[in-house]
């Protein structure tokens, strides 16, 4: 594995007495997808708030692009390059899907509150940019021709690639989605993971959170398997497969039943 683009260090984290990480050593590598499984309560979401600077660590140190997010803000972490979406889904309902998009890129943006005030022509020029920009987002994941439709209108699945266009619209380097395909159906799932495999083509890191094995083993080039706050594998989609501990933490299963729910 290349050089991590993103590095815990030996990260923990205690809530009083209950030990949610234990020394975690992980690296994320600059390109492609890399999944983190495990079971519910492994810890797998404290990792991505903890790296989105929504909670601080209790021991370690977390690296991205060599940099220590240390005491850094969620809004100062999402300047330097990490976007995230959430397993609950989070879209502005009464606002166009265009609109929401546009949301993501206003720390971005090149006007301030005075120009905003007079509508300068750096206003006007910066929000023609920014439309531009959202229409091509909205275009990645197949919603540019409802554009102009209010979020509340979509399907579940739409709201959820709505959500990842949003989240692109900060332009990061690094992009966290957290169960991607939580509540779709088969079809949905089929359609977003070419969606983001098509992102990550285009140069995007995404480190991805999910329960469906099918996904992620079809959609991972790397994976990290957390159990009880402990990292207990890492390895390529067969390695993972096969890993005894794995089978025996994550899956709670025999061997057989592990290798027909993934080819499922």
């Amino acid at each position: 594995m290349s050089a991590g683009l993103l590095t815990l260090d030996g990260v923990s984290r205690h809530f009083g007495g209950l030990r949610v990480l234990q020394e975690v050593h992980l690296d994320v590598p600059k390109g492609g997808v890399f999944g983190l499984i495990g079971p519910n309560g492994a810890g797998k979401t404290t990792v991505f708030n903890l790296t989105t600077g929504l909670l601080p660590v209790t021991g370690g140190t977390i690296r991205f692009q060599g940099n220590d997010l240390a005491g850094m803000k969620p809004h100062e972490i999402t300047r330097a390059g990490i976007a995230r979406t959430f397993q609950n889904i989070r879209v502005f309902k009464e606002m166009s899907l265009l609109e929401n998009v546009m949301v993501g890129m206003h720390a971005n943006l090149g006007y301030g509150a005075f120009g905003l005030l007079t509508s300068s022509g750096l206003f006007r020029s910066e929000e023609r940019r920014a439309r531009d920009r959202a229409r091509e987002l909205l275009s990645w994941v197949k919603l540019d021709h409802k554009a102009g439709d209010i979020a509340d209108n979509l399907s579940y699945g739409e709201q959820r690639k709505l959500e990842l266009a949003r989240a692109l619209a900060t332009d990061p380097t690094l992009l966290l989605l957290d169960e991607p395909v939580a509540g779709m159906n088969s079809t949905e799932k089929t359609d977003l993971m070419i969606e983001i495999r098509n992102i990550a083509a285009r140069g995007y890191t995404i480190f991805m959170i999910e329960h469906d094995m099918r996904f992620v083993m079809g959609l991972c080039e790397h994976i990290a398997v957390l159990n009880f706050g402990r990292i207990i594998a890492r390895g390529g989609p067969d390695e993972i497969r096969n890993d005894p501990q794995v089978i025996e933490a994550y899956l709670g299963r025999e061997e057989d039943e592990v290798g027909t729910e993934v080819e499922q």
